[in-house]
């Protein structure tokens, strides 16, 4: 399949270019781990951010627009939340509530995000004016609200999670019949994420497929899976935090720490830093000419030799530094002639040789 025609290469979160030749954006995804409490939601904010993430990304959950009391855990770990309704209820924020976390990340230079769930925290979200849209995995069959957000004309980033290549197309087209920009990420729903189920190769198939910036949702708890997907390409990179992996929650065991987070961005840096200076081998070759003397060996008189003495193999050595004739002429000094005596360990020349 061609890339769809109608979608940008590249776009614009707020100041943030997003696209191929610019700097991978890294999204912290707080999602649930503030557990409820709107200290620790600022808390997290805080850390990723003085860690390095270009944006910090939470979920708007309003549980009496987006579920019922029959809706099953995930993952029954809560010991306080009856259901799993009861849980989103407990997640809940104010809109002022919300809009103070937003200014906190404006106010520390990072972008704020946040996935809606339901047509009424899109409202929300559209109110606090959220420069784009994270749509979770399991939203992506949800074609009104792509709808809803494609309308919007803010940037769509589409979690592949759960999607097959249809379901996937069609969630594009949605988006892409408004005219708004799309961005997808190639995420596994499992936490945390095994190598095996990463599906770095999926990259570069939704790059041929659909022509927009992709990226990696990751949930491995790892930094590297972030470090291969920008070594294949990948513009946009999100992944879990917590503050410890003490904390209470589903989202922990496929979390990174602060430290790790700081340690992955400064490894995103270094490899952005390194693709952007391709090295020219021949060029670096000549510009390292003291090092190569200094490492390299030459042809060096193994004892001392009377002018017109006939070179044999025993009469030579192979020592540094690399100043006299080269390894590779070894061959052609023996049997060849000395013009004059030379020491013990000269560098043999050619202006030594008749």
């Amino acid at each position: 399949m061609s890339p769809h025609p109608s979608l940008a290469s590249s776009f614009r979160i707020g100041a943030r270019a997003v696209g191929p030749g610019h700097p991978c954006l890294v999204v912290a995804e707080i999602a649930q781990a503030h557990d409820g409490s709107l200290g620790q939601a600022h808390a997290h904010l805080a850390a990723a951010i003085a860690a390095g993430a270009d944006a910090v990304k939470f979920q708007t959950h309003l549980a009496a627009e987006e579920s019922t009391p029959h809706e099953p855990f995930r993952v029954k770990f809560s010991r306080q939340d009856a259901s799993r309704y009861d849980y989103w209820r407990r997640m809940e924020f104010t809109e002022s509530q919300w809009r103070g976390l937003r200014d906190h990340a404006q106010e520390l230079g990072a972008l704020f995000l946040s996935s809606p769930f339901s047509l009424a925290a899109v409202e929300l979200l559209v109110g606090l004016d959220v420069p784009a849209w994270k749509v979770g995995a399991g939203e992506l069959t949800n074609l009104p609200l792509l709808e809803l957000l494609g309308r919007t004309a803010r940037p769509v980033l589409l979690s592949s999670g759960l999607a097959t290549w249809d379901e996937l197309d069609a969630a594009v087209a949605c988006v892409a019949a408004q005219g708004t920009p799309v961005g997808l990420y190639q995420c596994t729903t499992a936490y945390p994420c095994p190598p095996e189920r990463l599906g770095l190769n999926v990259l570069a198939e939704l790059r041929a497929r659909y022509g927009c910036p992709v990226g990696l949702s990751d949930h491995s708890a790892t930094i590297f899976a972030g470090l291969a997907a920008v070594t294949l390409g990948a513009s946009m990179l999100e992944v879990h935090l917590t503050l410890s992996r003490h904390c209470f929650g589903p989202d922990v065991p496929a979390s990174l720490t602060p430290e790790e987070l700081r340690e992955l961005v400064r490894g995103v840096r270094f490899i952005e830093a390194a693709q952007a200076h391709p090295v020219d081998k021949i060029a670096a070759a000549a510009e390292l000419v003291d090092l190569r003397q200094l490492f390299t060996k030459s042809i060096v008189a193994r004892r001392a030799l009377p002018m017109g003495h006939r070179l044999v193999a025993a009469d030579l050595v192979l020592k540094k530094p690399g100043t006299g004739l080269p390894p590779a002429q070894l061959a052609q000094v023996v049997g060849r002639v000395l013009r004059h005596a030379v020491a013990e360990d000269h560098l043999l020349q050619l202006t030594d040789l008749e």
